[in-house]
């Protein structure tokens, strides 16, 4: 996975989850980043075909997927499996990944949404969402202060 400027355009971030993956979109050049989307199946071949379908729509110049780790900073097996879907975007889409601590952003994105008094139902739809935003913003935040 590459780690060198990014490119100017569109980017995709991604919370990845075993069983969801959530989705923000954000623009190089604003440095904002929103919700998107949640991806809700468990076969891989569906997960790519609805990222592919993303991909084709918004034509993102770069993807950064969330690193889970301990609180201490230490791997564990999500990381592994985070790095290797980060890994099977840059092969399926031809795009630089860029990885991104996640520490706490699903925690955040339910504070987040419970602090706007959004429903139980609500807020699980868009947890995953939320937290991919964090992890998109967080990304844009420290590369504009480069």
């Amino acid at each position: 996975m590459k780690s060198s400027a990014t490119p100017a355009g569109t980017v995709l971030g991604f919370d990845y989850g075993t069983q969801k993956i959530g989705v923000a979109i954000g623009e190089t050049s604003v440095g904002v980043a929103h919700p998107l989307a949640t991806i809700d199946v468990r076969a891989s071949r569906e997960r790519f075909a609805a990222i592919g379908s993303l991909v084709e729509e918004w034509r993102p110049v770069l993807f950064v997927v969330g690193l889970p780790m301990h609180a201490d900073g230490k791997a564990h097996a999500m990381t592994a499996r985070a790095l290797r879907f980060a890994r099977e975007l840059e092969e399926r889409f031809g795009r630089p990944v860029v990885c991104s601590d996640e520490r706490f952003t699903t925690q955040v994105a339910t504070q987040k949404l419970l602090s706007t008094g959004a429903r139980a139902r609500k807020r699980k739809a868009v947890r995953d969402q939320v937290a991919a935003q964090l992890i998109l913003q967080d990304y844009l935040d420290r590369r504009s202060a480069a």
